[in-house]
Order: C-alpha cells, then sequence, then structure tokens
C-alpha cells in the first residue's frame, strides 16, 4: 500500500511540475540567449510586411487594410497582381512590385485563407517524408506550387532585371502558407543564377514572415544567408511540428491540437529530433520580435533578437491566448516598425553606422559558418560541411532567349532509378 502511495506521489508530483513549466513558458525564452539584430539588418522588414498587406486589397488607392500611416509601396510601381481566379488553384495570390527607392523587385504572397479550398488543396498535398529535395525533405505541396510560380513568372522577373539593372536584388516574401512557397522558390532560385543574368547569390532574398515549417534542418541552415524567418513572440505555427495539413485541418480545435502536441513533443528526446531528416522546420536565419514578458501584463517596447538556431529552432509550443493573434500579419508588421523605430532612436551616429556596417555583414556569414558546422558537429542528417565545396549540379548554360522549363531545372537535383522514380543525387536514411 505504502509503495502504491509512494508511486502516486512521484506521478502527482511529475504531472505537476511538467504542467507548470509548459504553462508558464513563454515565447521570450525561445531566443533569451540570441544576440538582438541591428537597424540596418532589419530595416527591410516592417517594408516588407506592408507590401506583403498589399496582396490583400484589391484596390491600392483605395485600401482597406492600409497601416496606420499607410503603405510605402506605391500603386504606379505594381507590376502585376494574381488574383485567386487567375492562380488556377495552384498557390495563393501574389503581386510583383518593382521597388525604384530601394532597388528590388519583390513578389509578395499572401497567407492562408480559411474559405478557400485551393490553398487547401495546396496545404493538403503531403505526407511526412513525402517530397526529397536538393539534400533534404520539404513540403510537396508547397514546391509544387513554388515551381508553378517560377515557371509562370520566371520570364517577367528576368526581364525586370533586365530593363531596370542587374544591380536590383531579387526579394520573395510571403506569410504563412505563402512563407513557404517564398522560401522554396529562394532555393530554386539561388542554384540556378544562370536564369537571371547570374546576379550575385547576395542580391537575392526571402523574407518568411510567420514562417511555416517547410524545409528540413539542413536546409534551413544551408539557406540561412538568404533566406529570413520573422517570428512575433507566441506564434503556433513556426512551433508546431505536426504536418501543416493537420494544423488547418482542425482549426477549429487548435487548443487541443497544441496541447497534445505539446505533451508529445516534450517525452521525445532532442537527439531524435535532430536526427530526424523527415521532420521540417520554419527556414533560415530567425528574427524574433519580443514584446511580453512572464508575469507581466501588457506588451513592452518590442525588442528584436536574431541568430540562426541548429539546436532550439522554436521546439517548444507555447501555451498561451495570443498563440494564434501573434500570427497576424497586421500585427507582425505594426511591431516589427515600431522595433526599427526604437532601434534606430538608440542607435549610434551615422559615422558609427557606417564604420559597423561592414563588420556586421562579417558576422552575419561568420555566424552562418558556425551554424553550418555545428549543424555537422550534431550529426544533423546531410548538413552541409562549409569547408566543402558542393558541385553545381543546378547550372545550365546557353542563351536564355526562351522560356524556362522549371520542372526540368528541379529535377536536375534528382535522379531517376531504374523505375524511373526519382530520387535523390544522395541518399537519405531515416534514422
Amino acid at each position: 500500500m505504502s509503495v502504491a502511495c509512494g508511486l502516486e506521489c512521484v506521478v502527482c508530483f511529475g504531472c505537476t511540475r511538467w504542467a507548470w513549466k509548459r504553462c508558464t513558458y513563454i515565447g521570450a525564452y525561445d531566443s533569451e540567449n540570441w544576440p538582438p539584430a541591428t537597424s540596418d539588418e532589419f530595416e527591410p522588414i516592417p517594408r516588407v510586411c506592408g507590401t506583403i498587406l498589399a496582396v490583400y486589397e484589391t484596390d491600392l488607392n483605395n485600401p482597406k487594410f492600409a497601416p496606420p500611416d499607410a503603405y510605402k509601396a506605391k500603386p504606379q510601381w505594381v507590376v502585376k497582381r494574381v488574383s485567386y481566379e487567375e492562380t488556377e488553384k495552384k498557390s495563393p495570390p501574389y503581386l510583383i512590385y518593382a521597388d525604384r527607392e530601394h532597388k528590388e523587385i519583390v513578389l509578395a504572397i499572401r497567407g492562408l485563407n480559411l474559405v478557400r479550398d485551393s490553398d487547401y488543396k495546396v496545404l493538403l498535398d503531403n505526407r511526412l517524408g513525402m517530397q526529397m529535395f536538393d539534400g533534404g525533405f520539404v513540403h510537396h505541396g508547397l514546391l509544387k506550387a513554388a515551381t508553378w510560380m517560377l515557371k509562370r513568372e520566371g520570364e517577367t522577373l528576368r526581364n525586370l532585371l533586365d530593363q531596370l539593372g542587374h544591380d536590383y536584388s531579387l526579394v520573395f516574401a510571403g506569410h504563412s502558407l505563402g512563407s513557404g512557397i517564398a522560401a522554396l522558390m529562394t532555393i530554386i532560385v539561388v542554384n540556378h543564377l544562370d536564369e537571371f543574368g547570374n546576379i550575385p547569390r547576395s542580391q537575392v532574398r526571402c523574407y518568411a514572415v510567420a514562417p511555416a515549417r517547410c524545409m528540413s534542418l539542413n536546409l534551413a541552415v544551408k539557406y540561412a544567408d538568404v533566406i529570413n524567418s520573422v517570428v512575433l513572440q507566441d506564434d503556433f505555427l513556426p512551433r508546431t511540428p505536426t504536418p501543416l495539413e493537420h494544423i488547418f485541418g482542425s482549426i477549429f480545435c487548435l487548443p487541443c491540437l497544441l496541447f497534445f502536441t505539446c505533451l508529445r513533443d516534450t517525452l521525445k528526446q532532442d537527439k531524435r529530433k535532430l536526427r530526424d531528416p523527415r521532420r521540417l522546420y520554419a527556414p533560415g536565419r530567425m528574427y524574433h520580435i519580443v514584446e511580453r514578458k512572464f508575469c507581466r501584463c501588457g506588451r513592452f517596447p518590442p525588442e528584436v533578437k536574431t541568430a540562426i538556431p541548429v539546436e532550439g529552432r522554436f521546439e517548444h509550443i507555447v501555451l498561451s491566448c495570443n498563440a494564434t493573434s501573434d500570427h497576424a500579419i497586421l500585427w507582425i508588421e505594426r511591431e516589427a516598425k515600431k522595433a526599427l523605430e526604437l532601434m534606430k532612436q538608440a542607435g549610434r551616429s551615422d559615422t558609427q553606422q557606417l564604420e559597423n556596417r561592414t563588420s556586421r555583414k562579417e558576422s552575419l556569414q561568420q555566424e552562418h559558418r558556425i551554424a553550418l558546422e555545428k549543424a555537422v558537429t550534431l550529426q544533423v542528417p546531410h548538413a552541409v560541411d562549409p569547408d566543402e565545396e558542393e558541385p553545381d549540379v543546378a547550372s545550365t548554360s546557353g542563351a536564355k532567349s526562351g522560356q524556362t522549363n522549371w520542372d526540368d531545372l528541379v529535377e536536375k537535383l534528382f535522379v531517376k532509378n531504374s523505375s524511373g522514380r526519382l530520387k535523390l543525387k544522395k541518399d537519405i536514411v531515416v534514422e
């Protein structure tokens, strides 16, 4: 009897401790040891959020969802706007914007629309370990949408670069569902820079706002020099390892889903998570906007932390009443703008900022190298060693007068076996 009572006490204590740790865990803990971001590197993010918001508008001259200080995007610089009716149910709506002030060609993609079955079609087209790509795993439906979009708009982007000049940058941006498409488009483009006049890799960037888990850890770290993810405090999507199709399929019972996912991942060892090549993660370098603290009411002045995490890449679900509201693009745009203003107010003189700009660029490159080395040390499946130069399997040659077949270029990252099925050039072993 006494043994049974003792076991019961141990179980009760363990459950109470677990519940306390989970219920008191806040989003700020994910980045508490990260360094702060600088205003120079964070400056494009509020602007890009505004461009994504513009995708939701039917008429930029008479906007319905404009931020308090209106859109920075100028209607006359919108090159193309594609609605649901024109996407052939292959992707969410998007627009192409030629930002002549900042010398950027922006392709911005909206997030999931809960009342559109075409978005669910993209979302549900996936299973765990279904799609191998570029030495890792990615979300199958998002990769198909990214390839379709490049087939449709690759020529437009190339013509804009030719017209405006090859000193312009290519920027891919998206929110929620669109963030995964933008990230995978970026991977395809940086592997085929010859299709865009051989512009430098540094002139291609992606901003994944409220990012979806769309690629395996080795790819998330490998492309952290060109892909940037933006997370607001407690946002549920980057933290939920449950496949996207299950998350939004259970959207009306989301609190229950998050709770049971939290319980399952608490019992799963971190090493098993890292060594599962099929597990998907939020892509690239992370920017975490923090504005709430434990046991304190209200919002505090937002601060931004940044890193390229290998371990602890938003692995803990936050049981918070703000987990869904922090996913909204309106809130992210507003808080990102506040954070940037605070950075500039606290910044040093212009002379000191110019002196530090070059050193910060070198620091970002060094952080990427350290993250790659750490991924190799932790035995992340198919992590890229920064000292090993990979062959350019995706390069093509010849004139670009005709339309590019992006299906063929994507398949260059694969080989076919004797049965004709696509396989990675590197073998994937699921541990």
